[in-house]
């Protein structure tokens, strides 16, 4: 088995922030020269997440306005005693989690007709990474 690790930096300049991702993950697969195996996509930070679904700008809205209201803004996070200021960041990280994998088949993503991967960020405006580890042969 061999493997093969890239990592994608963001700064993104809203606070919240949405990137579909494939090409850069679909690029990773390329130099690797894999054909057969899985890659992992992985936020390297607990106020942002990655996840597999539709490319639809209406989409990403209702999940952005859900996101909201599960895990909405307030002031009196127990973690803001900390000095932060990003409690609802850390929830909405949990709600769509930090990584997945997503198979490898003849050198391609084996997705669905519709699925891309996006990385979330829920606090964004610094610099954050999410690591991609290609696996297979």
């Amino acid at each position: 088995m061999r493997f093969y690790t890239d990592y994608l930096t963001f700064k993104t300049a809203k606070h919240r922030d949405y990137i579909n991702i494939t090409p850069q993950v679909e690029g990773a697969l390329r130099t690797s020269g894999i054909q057969d195996g899985m890659i992992l996509v992985s936020a390297m930070h607990i106020t942002a997440g990655v996840w597999v679904n539709d490319a639809e700008d209406g989409l990403l809205a209702d999940i952005d306005e859900w996101l909201e209201k599960l895990a909405p803004f307030r002031q009196d996070y127990r973690h803001h005693r900390t000095g932060e200021s990003n409690g609802d960041s850390h929830l909405k990280s949990l709600l769509v989690h930090h990584e997945v994998i997503v198979p490898v088949t003849k050198g391609k993503l084996d997705f669905g007709p519709w699925q891309q991967v996006y990385y979330a960020e829920f606090d964004g405006r610094r610099s954050k990474r999410v690591i991609i580890k290609v696996m297979g042969e």
